[in-house]
């Protein structure tokens, strides 16, 4: 007599946890250890009230005396220590490296969020009616592409605030900001989404869709969108890390994130002023920072690619 065993099936996460990108994942340690920074980072300036020991914005918690305090060293006048020191105004460099973070990744999240919608849509339309409307798009996308996506974030940033009054430009500077990254880097997601789309409006699916009488718009974001959705997740990841780094160019260059809601890149612009008068962790912790997060975000969005291609499969 032979006992049979019936087995449970697989939840979603245990799927997920015995897929090839799963199994791809778990033998990179590239992978990992950039996913584990990119992680602890995101967290901890996401939950910066929490984490930092200070408010660095708050002009009653601060004390001038505490001025150009160094790491890990007691302040003169006062006795306080500081892990990373402190600036000109005696913001405790940690916290304002945590706050900052939650600018920057802010409007780069917020910036690819824009560009993502307005690339994949113009993509598949582009690659799905073709003909003039496929032709006035990609013109426009090559246009765009002859000047630096820099430049362009910075024109679009410069019009955006000459038409906001003067009264309201630091408080709509984060949102300018956004526009301007995201318009500045959607030709990337609407070229590669109307490659794929190309592909797929010949596919069997999409003629039998047309065939039942789809109409065009459900065959689109019905069907297609869902097939070409993993270059551009490749894209998005890849284009988080220049956004972040296109965002700390503006500030650095006092075109970007205001005084009052300071990102790594107007604290970087802060601490080089005082690079050569010795204070040396005003410049160089939020520089860490932003170079840790772009790597990782980087080489996190490098191995997605790989993953992805089924040429390395």
């Amino acid at each position: 007599m032979t006992n049979t065993t019936s087995s449970k099936p697989l939840s979603s996460w245990q799927q997920a946890w015995q897929s090839d990108l799963a199994w791809k994942f778990r033998h990179s340690p590239i992978a990992v250890v950039s996913l584990v920074i990119t992680v602890l980072l995101v967290l901890s300036a996401v939950f910066a009230p929490l984490v930092a020991p200070y408010n660095p914005f708050d002009p009653g918690s601060l004390n001038l005396m505490n001025g150009f305090t160094a790491p890990l060293t007691p302040n003169a006048f006062t006795g306080d220590e500081f892990l990373l020191g402190t600036d000109d105004q005696g913001r405790d460099v940690f916290s304002t490296i945590l706050y900052g973070m939650r600018i920057s990744l802010f409007v780069g999240f917020a910036a690819v969020t824009l560009g993502l919608l307005i690339g994949v849509t113009l993509g598949l339309i582009a690659g799905y009616f073709g003909g003039w409307i496929d032709a006035v798009i990609m013109r426009i996308a090559d246009v765009q592409l002859t000047f630096p996506s820099i430049l362009v974030a910075m024109l679009i940033f410069g019009v955006a605030k000459g038409f906001t009054p003067v009264e309201y430009r630091d408080e709509v500077a984060i949102w300018v900001l956004v526009i301007a990254i995201g318009l500045s880097d959607w030709v990337q997601f609407a070229r590669v989404v109307r490659g794929a789309t190309l592909v797929e409006v010949n596919k069997e699916y999409v003629q039998a869709a047309k065939l039942i009488g789809r109409s065009a718009w459900s065959i689109i974001f019905g069907h297609i969108l869902r097939n070409v959705l993993s270059p551009v997740l490749v894209i998005a990841t890849i284009s988080l890390a220049l956004a972040i780094i296109a965002e700390a160019t503006l500030s650095f260059l006092g075109a970007g994130a205001p005084p009052t809601q300071p990102s790594l890149g107007t604290l970087i612009r802060v601490g080089q002023g005082f690079l050569f008068s010795g204070e040396w962790w005003i410049l160089l912790f939020p520089s860490v920072t932003l170079l840790s997060l772009a790597l990782a975000v980087n080489l996190l969005g490098d191995w997605l690619r790989d993953a992805l291609n089924p040429k390395l499969k």
